[in-house]
């Protein structure tokens, strides 16, 4: 199942139940129940992109994660880790729980491709800054899922418009 449906699927089904019950309880002699299930469709048609933009907290077993993330970005420096000729298969838990044995991850930034949405194959990692050297020295040239990642500190992105002016 697909996750846009499964995030709009209790939203739909909700809807559904409050259409039948008010087209079922709606006197006969204010609308037909054809024009209130009509009506009531629609309304749903409106309400049910709504709430599928509405994001929920993460789960249970995630927001453990996200609480430590949020204390290591407060608590001090951070370093931005390029990591490089990471699988296509790898998504940014396993890479969280492969950095996170050397030191304090904050974030984990995986680049897709804009048009096809698949993974490019690289990924930024954001550290505590005083686990950043450590990292690098352990992990850069690590066998990660059957590949050689490549581990350094991030460079700043140039734009484009500072060497025109």
């Amino acid at each position: 199942m697909s996750s846009s449906l499964r995030t709009s699927l209790p939203f739909t089904l909700a809807l559904a139940i409050i259409v039948y019950l008010v087209a079922t309880f709606i006197p006969a002699d204010l609308f037909s129940q054809a024009t209130a299930l009509t009506i009531g469709v629609v309304i749903a048609g409106i309400l049910i992109p709504l709430l599928m933009e509405y994001k929920p907290l993460p789960a249970a077993a995630g927001s453990k994660v996200q609480k430590t993330n949020v204390v290591a970005a407060v608590s001090g420096d951070t370093a931005t880790l390029y990591v490089g000729n990471l699988p296509y298969r790898a998504n940014e838990e396993a890479v969280r729980e492969l950095f996170q044995q050397s030191g304090t991850v904050v974030n984990v930034r995986l680049m897709k491709d804009r048009q096809t949405g698949r993974r490019r194959g690289f990924g930024f990692v954001e550290v505590s800054a005083k686990d950043a050297n450590k990292m690098i020295q352990k992990l850069n040239d690590f066998e990660f899922e059957g590949r050689t990642l490549k581990v350094r500190e991030a460079k700043e992105r140039q734009d484009s418009e500072d060497g025109e002016e």
